[in-house]
């Protein structure tokens, strides 16, 4: 019994979705769930509602500040939505900032390379004419 205990308590806590609704009309549940257990699985505890169609969110905060103060983790998706909310402050990981890096220096090289095909095609035209 000593070892069922000691196990449950390190885990980690997750804040995620659990969906629920008809298909192709899916709503979801925004629950607190042990970091091994399944999407649709029984959770510790429900904390809020999130519907993507009509964009409806509603979150019970002090439970959700009472788990995050826990050390409970959020997806990114719930981070999103607590951070729409309100409940924690926008933060850039570095990933994401690695990501945009990455995007803003393929969109620079792209564009000196269209310009240097247009300028190479100018001066063929007036090569030519």
């Amino acid at each position: 019994m000593e070892g069922c205990v000691s196990m449950t308590l390190s885990q980690m806590i997750k804040l995620r979705l659990k969906r629920f609704g008809k298909k192709r009309e899916a709503s979801f549940r925004l629950v607190a769930t042990n970091s091994t257990s399944r999407r649709d699985g029984r959770p510790l505890e429900e904390l809020g509602f999130y519907n993507p169609r009509t964009k409806e969110t509603r979150l019970d905060t002090e439970a959700i500040r009472t788990r995050l103060g826990q050390g409970a983790q959020p997806t990114d998706t719930v981070r999103s939505l607590l951070e729409k909310g309100g409940l924690i402050e926008k933060t850039t990981r570095p990933a994401e900032t690695v990501g945009k890096r990455k995007q803003a220096e393929a969109r620079e090289a792209a564009a000196k390379a269209a310009a240097a095909a247009a300028k190479e095609a100018a001066e063929n035209a007036a090569a030519q004419a």
